[in-house]
């Protein structure tokens, strides 16, 4: 199960405009190095999550599947959300300490 800091870091991040999110602007991120962190949720497409587990790996961006298509996007105050990209190192940072702790 998720943990609700994780998904409390996503939304202070997104008040703070430090989040994008959609597939477009997932990748757009990542591939323009702004991303530092990507999350994708756990009930994304099998090819969502293929396509960005390889672009993460070849433009060497932590990527996590957390929570569901829902709880991701409830987290940003949105509708559904596959995938989100952190744009802020520090939230990145406090992210990825939640998320190795769930490992």
């Amino acid at each position: 199960m998720i943990n609700n800091k994780i998904l409390s870091l996503v939304g202070l991040a997104t008040k703070a405009g430090k989040i994008v999110s959609g597939e477009f602007s997932t990748e757009k991120s990542v591939k323009s190095g702004k991303g530092f962190l990507v999350l994708v949720a756990e009930d994304a497409s099998d090819n969502t999550k293929k396509k960005f587990r390889n672009m993460c790996e070849y433009y060497e961006v932590p990527i996590y599947f957390i929570a569901d298509k829902e709880n991701l996007g409830r987290a940003m105050g949105k509708e559904f959300r596959a995938s989100v990209a952190i744009q802020d190192e520090n939230f990145a940072v406090a992210l990825l300490r939640e998320l190795e702790k769930n490992q």
